[in-house]
């Protein structure tokens, strides 16, 4: 069982770890502003610099670093935006992505003033978008052009998980 908590300050460098290359920080990261080459302190920074987000590490049962997540809480309280999913290279496959946005959504949704989680993700990332979809997520708005990697433009779709389509396992 997949279990979310709180990134600590020894987590952030094995998270940074996990990031190979300018892309895959882009990727992951989004317009945070992240610069290449990436390490722990940049994501400490975020956390101190952003108080409305929560950086989140997954666990194995064994208390291993399986991925990492965030979710920021929107003005009027109503929504929450999930990002910055991760999972580590050595548990790829396993379907723990599913399972940690599985715990960060229960996180989300234990206050009861949210309605809804939204999330953006890039077009071309069909895995991610496939395990959202599973989860409950629909496609919303498309933005194409929103960021330029390289010589490439990346579209990027947001999705949306209203409340009482939100289907927790067991």
């Amino acid at each position: 069982m997949i279990r979310v908590r709180a990134l600590e300050p020894d987590d952030a460098p094995v998270v940074a770890s996990w990031i190979d290359g300018p892309e895959a920080l882009v990727a992951w990261s989004g317009k945070t502003g992240f610069t290449w080459p990436f390490d722990g302190r940049q994501l400490l920074d975020l956390r101190a610099s952003d108080p409305a987000r929560r950086l989140l590490v997954a666990t194995d049962p064994d208390g291993s670093l399986v991925g990492h997540v965030g979710l920021r809480g929107e003005p009027g309280g109503a929504s929450v935006r999930l990002g910055m999913v991760l999972v580590a290279p050595a548990a790829r496959g396993r379907g723990r992505g599913a399972a940690m946005v599985e715990a960060a959504l229960g996180v989300a949704f234990a206050d009861p003033a949210v309605e809804r989680v939204e999330l953006g993700v890039y077009a071309h990332n069909g895995s991610a978008r496939r395990i959202y979809e599973r989860l409950g997520f629909r496609a919303g708005r498309v933005y194409p052009r929103s960021i330029l990697v390289g010589d490439e433009w990346w579209t990027s779709v947001t999705m949306s998980l209203p409340r009482e389509a939100w289907s927790p396992s067991a």
